[in-house]
């Protein structure tokens, strides 16, 4: 069969093979689907559709825009959830190819609904369609990374999901841009940018998908000593996928990526529209987009600097950092913006969010860590589920506190000061569960059985 060349089997690396050929191809997909990062470009124009210069009682509504991105937020987190052991047994290639009909797919529906001004096309093109291709791309290649580099799991995810979160970085300007060439007095534009993008993305995820490899069985680095005992936080063990959700320690980090994620991400969603209301004559809505760009180089950069100082300090340590040093930042945001101290309110932001994506970077190792590699890419398929539940939360914090806010009377510059305080208090909680997380009991670690016999166990 043509599709052969999907298969596993056919990925295998050959003798030889260099392993930092790996990160380019998980870049491929990454960069392409991390432009849900830069989806709040869109929001704005898109409440201008029929009235073009300003919006008309027909026009969409910012809240009812808010849930296309935690549409494809929470679909991201079924499909990893529902597809991980698929993932896992099927190889990077097939879910790498099948993510980029997905994303692709998700963004030529939106553009036919955009044209036909049906919003609900929209929310299944790219919340739900596009939502699956999210979270397969999004976990296709780190249990094949984590494989490639044993010695530096941290340094590893960092590698594959930096680009996720420097997606944006290119999308934010190129879908201005687009849409600024597609622009006329009768349409915005921004159909005809969906459709450009999905081609775009189309190629280079199926560009990622035919040079990546997996290793041979039993490869390891050269010079690579697997360690023989555990350490206090490290298995030498597995845990079969579905045993490892019955432990406290998944749920546990369950709630620690859910919470790190609700604070950051319903910024992220309205980043665009929060800085030039915040703001007001001082931040342009070009402006705003090189906000937005900016803070994906900084989510990126995040993923990678926090994701590699984990491997040298400690997944827990690490995420001890992101908690402390948020909860002051968030406190902070509502005073610097009030004084209108624009310097001090992006300084902020920028560290955040590289916290932000340190934490998604970070994750993948601590579930190596606590779980073993042999189905890390499943297990951290479920987890990814923390992430679906803040795609709802964070955006729906932000949006919905912000229109009670101004329908109080409250100024739109501080309409987002009450969620910045909640932000601020979530991350107290994820401290004291990151807090609680011990090793797993030896009694959930897998003996030398076969994968069915671990099915019949689990």
């Amino acid at each position: 069969m043509a599709l052969s060349f999907l298969d596993k089997k056919h990925s295998i690396a050959p003798p030889g093979y260099s392993r930092w050929l790996i990160p380019p191809a998980a870049l491929c997909v990454h960069l392409c689907i991390g432009q849900a990062y830069a989806f709040s470009v869109f929001n704005l124009p898109m409440t201008k559709l029929l009235g073009i210069t300003q919006s008309t009682p027909d026009d969409w509504k910012l809240t009812d825009l808010g849930w296309i991105f935690s549409l494809g937020i929470f679909f991201l987190g079924v499909s990893a959830a529902l597809l991980g052991r698929w993932v896992e047994e099927g190889g990077p290639r097939q879910a790498m190819f099948t993510a980029a009909l997905c994303w692709s797919g998700g963004f030529v529906l939106s553009a036919i609904g955009v044209y036909i001004h049906n919003l609900w096309v929209i929310y299944f093109g790219y919340g739900i369609l596009g939502g699956f291709g999210l979270g397969i791309g999004y976990i296709s290649p780190v249990s094949t990374l984590i494989k490639w580099f044993p010695d530096r799991p941290g340094m590893a995810t960092g590698m594959a999901i930096m680009g996720f979160g420097g997606g944006a970085m290119i999308a934010s300007p190129l879908s201005v841009w687009l849409m600024s060439v597609f622009s006329t007095p009768t349409h915005i534009g921004v159909a005809k940018t969906f459709v450009v993008l999905g081609l775009i993305y189309a190629f280079f995820m199926l560009v990622g998908s035919a040079i990546v490899r997996v290793p041979a069985p039993g490869w390891k680095p050269e010079g690579y000593v697997p360690p023989k005992q555990a350490g206090k936080l490290i298995t030498v063990n597995d845990v079969y996928v579905y045993q490892a959700l019955k432990t406290p320690q998944f749920w546990l980090i369950w709630w620690v990526l859910c919470l790190n994620v609700t604070a950051g991400i319903g910024v992220l969603g309205q980043a665009s529209a929060m800085s030039q209301e915040m703001f007001p004559g001082r931040v342009t809505a070009v402006a705003a987009g090189g906000f937005v760009g900016l803070l994906s180089l900084f989510n990126m950069a995040g993923r990678f600097f926090w994701a590699s100082t984990s491997d040298l300090i400690g997944r827990k340590n690490t995420y001890f950092v992101f908690f402390v040093l948020g909860f002051v930042l968030y406190a902070l945001v509502p005073y610097f913006g009030g004084h209108g101290n624009l310097p001090l309110f992006i300084l902020c932001f920028l560290i955040i969010i590289s916290m932000y994506g340190g934490g998604f970077s970070t994750v993948p190792a601590y579930l190596k860590d606590m779980f073993g590699t042999r189905y890390v890419g499943a297990i951290h398929g479920w987890l990814i589920t923390a992430w679906s539940a803040a795609g709802v939360f964070g955006p729906v914090l932000v949006n919905y506190i912000r229109q009670y806010q101004i329908d109080s009377g409250v100024p739109k510059a501080q309409a987002y000061n009450v969620t910045m305080y909640i932000m601020a208090g979530l991350l107290v909680i994820g401290f004291i569960a990151n807090f609680l997380i011990r090793a797993v009991d030896d009694r959930h670690h897998m003996a030398l059985e076969t994968v069915d016999e671990a099915v019949g166990v689990a």
